[in-house]
């Protein structure tokens, strides 16, 4: 069986891997609150569909490992890319718990095709070099080494999902480390048809996100990237920069 991420919504965002798993599938398990439709159609008529919105995990993974057994090939779907928030580990555990093997296939997250959409590098020289994917703390929680003050700290090109229902609580944590006029993306349903991207200054993320009544499927690129100067240059691709492939041996970091 096979583990398979959808990409952001946009059935061509598809990884070629993926169109033709699940072009192939005996089965196609999928998290239908989330992924594009479209996505699905793809599947064979043949193909066995099974929507995942008003099931738990243990009901899912009944399903998956009893087609499984019976040599079906089963692709179980998710959006995004399944090793971010996709509960793969609990998954993969179950199936090795029933003797079975499954290959993961990554998906196109929407930290990058948001960025992709905004025409947008979140890593610039001299600027910012680290990119954090995390999520506000929420029901589910997160480490206290990781709670978002923290990471804020770093002032990187911060991506936070699930956080749309806390967004007046995070933008008061952001700020406590990012300047005002800090840039912040907000993308909700990322290449869907109706899409929807605009950037806005930290001091009005949690105004516009409630304006909007985004409470899910929302996105938030949090970088002074995203404000970085036109002249900004990469050592790599400087005339004056030598490495293997490009007048000599390579420099030390």
């Amino acid at each position: 069986m096979w583990i398979v991420g959808a990409g952001p919504g946009a059935p061509d965002l598809l990884t070629l891997r993926a169109a033709r798993l699940i072009e192939r599938a005996d089965v196609l398990v999928w998290t239908d609150s989330l992924i594009n439709p479209q996505i699905a159609a793809l599947a064979p008529e043949s193909c066995e569909r099974i929507r995942t919105s008003s099931l738990t995990l243990e009901e899912v993974m009944d399903v998956v490992v009893e087609r499984a057994r019976a040599g079906l090939r089963v692709v179980r779907l998710h959006d995004g890319d399944p090793c971010l928030y996709g509960a793969l580990a609990e998954q993969l555990h179950r199936l090795r718990e029933a003797g079975l093997e499954a290959e993961v296939v990554p998906g196109l997250s929407a930290y990058q095709a948001t960025a992709a959409a905004l025409h947008q590098e979140l890593t610039i020289p001299g600027l910012v070099q680290t990119i954090v994917l995390s999520r506000a703390g929420g029901r589910t929680g997160v480490p206290e080494r990781e709670a978002l003050p923290r990471l804020a700290a770093l002032r990187a090109s911060l991506c936070l999902y699930l956080s749309a229902r806390h967004v007046e609580e995070v933008q008061e944590q952001l700020l406590a480390h990012y300047p005002a006029d800090t840039p912040v993306a907000i993308a909700y349903r990322v290449s869907w048809p109706d899409e929807w991207i605009t950037v806005v200054p930290l001091s009005a993320m949690a105004r516009v996100s409630l304006e909007r009544q985004l409470i899910r499927t929302t996105l938030y690129v949090v970088s002074p990237a995203l404000a970085a100067p036109q002249q900004a240059r990469s050592l790599l691709y400087s005339s004056g920069h030598r490495h293997l492939f490009r007048g000599g041996v390579p420099e030390p970091d």
